[in-house]
């Protein structure tokens, strides 16, 4: 029996397995995000107090330094692990396309990471223990570590997306899944909203400050929202970039042109520009009660969006260009020694080839008919769509209300023909496309 190399499914009802990598990501995300933000600021900071003899500024960056500590680098060291795990259960030969290929940068990666958690810590706690000078140069070190990780790790991130060129298919060559057409403006979009999320968390801990000191905390207030304002420029500059590198199945996602999604980005980002413009022209208004309620609305109406963006951009595919949503390997990876599973699944079926496939499921019958069609319809859709009548995420209820078993089949048919270019191209046998459109239409949508 020829099998392919395939993992046990991973099902989570209502949201999709994949929802749960997405959500314990940006999650990540942010915490991420505000860590390299805050690195690059605190240079700033630190070179301004160095050069213009601030001492006060000192207690306002032990402060930034110690939300960051509890924000950042705990929250952001239990989400991490998180998402190898869900990662691991959800696309498993996503995750290990990712480690065949990148190994080596993400060994280098986790050097930086540990010389950042070692110098925030050196940052926050020998503030007032050392002399200004060094603590200018270890400011300097952490934000370098910190623009590091954050370079290695969108090579990687936007290897997911695609490689770039198709030389990377024929060599295999890290360098060339690395250096893609997005990886740069990809790159600089997330430093963008990096320094501008600095800023927001900056807020934060100056309107707090008001009793302390009303004076700094305008000052500091006014400058959180120049640097925010700041990133926010960056940040749309370079996703209109970005949005131009990317492949044809990432726009045919939504059916929208590139000037419809860059136009909702740009509202966005002027939305969050009244804020910025706020602190920086009406400091006194902001507090601590609207600052950190702009933290959770930049998370729900912007960070959550734009990742859901970019992870449904990758689709039919998970890594590479190569590796489908529901982990069959798509197309030869000659230089990795890859061969595609699509010919060898549409001449003998998944049930045959699938080494997870209980045996007295593997051939239909009348009896299990209606129980293989889950199966297979599990394994085919679910790492995209929830199948309940309750589902969330990409729920077929909402894509095939109203549709009975002969419009099911035809639909799958015309996927499997790759008339439809961002679902996976996967041709079955016709029993199993019988199963899974009886078992889809026996849900009643």
């Amino acid at each position: 029996m020829d099998l392919i190399g395939q993992f046990p499914l991973f099902y989570f009802p209502d949201y999709g397995s994949a929802w749960m990598m997405g959500i314990t990501g940006t999650i990540h995300i942010l915490a991420s995000h505000t860590s390299v933000g805050a690195a690059m600021l605190f240079a700033f900071l630190a070179y301004k107090a160095y050069k213009e003899n601030r001492a006060d500024l000192y207690p306002y960056m032990k402060k930034y330094g110690m939300f960051l500590l509890i924000f950042s680098y705990v929250i952001g060291s239990i989400t991490g692990p998180g998402i190898w795990y869900t990662a691991t259960a959800a696309s498993p030969r996503g995750i290990s396309a990712l480690i065949h290929n990148f190994v080596w940068v993400w060994a280098t990666e986790w050097v930086f990471f540990v010389y950042e958690v070692i110098g925030v810590f050196v940052l926050v706690y020998f503030i007032d223990k050392i002399d200004r000078k060094t603590h200018l140069k270890l400011t300097y070190t952490f934000a370098l570590a910190s623009v590091g990780t954050l370079a290695l790790i969108i090579g990687i991130i936007s290897f997911m997306m695609w490689p770039g060129t198709t030389a990377y298919y024929a060599t295999g060559s890290a360098s060339d899944a690395f250096f893609g057409l997005n990886t740069f403006p990809h790159m600089f979009l997330r430093i963008g909203f990096m320094i501008m999320l600095s800023g927001v968390i900056g807020l934060v801990i100056s309107s707090a400050m008001k009793k302390e000191n009303e004076e700094l905390s305008i000052e500091l207030s006014k400058k959180m929202g120049y640097v925010s304002i700041l990133g926010g420029f960056i940040t749309l500059f370079f996703f209109m970039w970005y949005m131009g590198t990317l492949p044809d199945n990432a726009h045919a996602v939504f059916n929208v042109t590139k000037d419809g999604v860059i136009q909702n980005r740009i509202i966005l980002t002027l939305v969050f520009m009244v804020y910025f413009l706020v602190a920086v022209f009406k400091p006194k208004i902001i507090n601590p009660a609207i600052s950190s309620t702009m933290i959770v609305v930049i998370l729900l109406a912007g960070l959550w969006p734009g990742e859901k963006l970019r992870e449904s951009m990758r689709k039919p595919y998970v890594a590479g260009q190569y590796i489908y949503s529901n982990q069959i390997i798509s197309r030869d990876v000659e230089g990795k020694g890859i061969k595609s599973e699509l010919p060898i699944i549409a001449q003998k079926g998944l049930l045959k080839v699938n080494p997870f496939i209980p045996d007295n499921l593997r051939t239909i019958s009348a009896e299990n008919k209606l129980q293989v069609g889950e199966l297979l319809t599990k394994m085919s859709c679910s790492n995209c769509h929830s199948l309940e009548l309750t589902g969330v995420y990409r729920p077929l209820k909402d894509r095939l209300k109203g549709v009975d078993k002969e419009g099911v089949k035809s639909i799958l048919y015309a996927i499997g023909s790759g008339a439809i270019p961002y679902m996976p191209k996967l041709q079955l046998p016709d029993d199993e496309y019988d199963a899974i459109a009886e078992y889809i239409a026996s849900l009643k949508y």
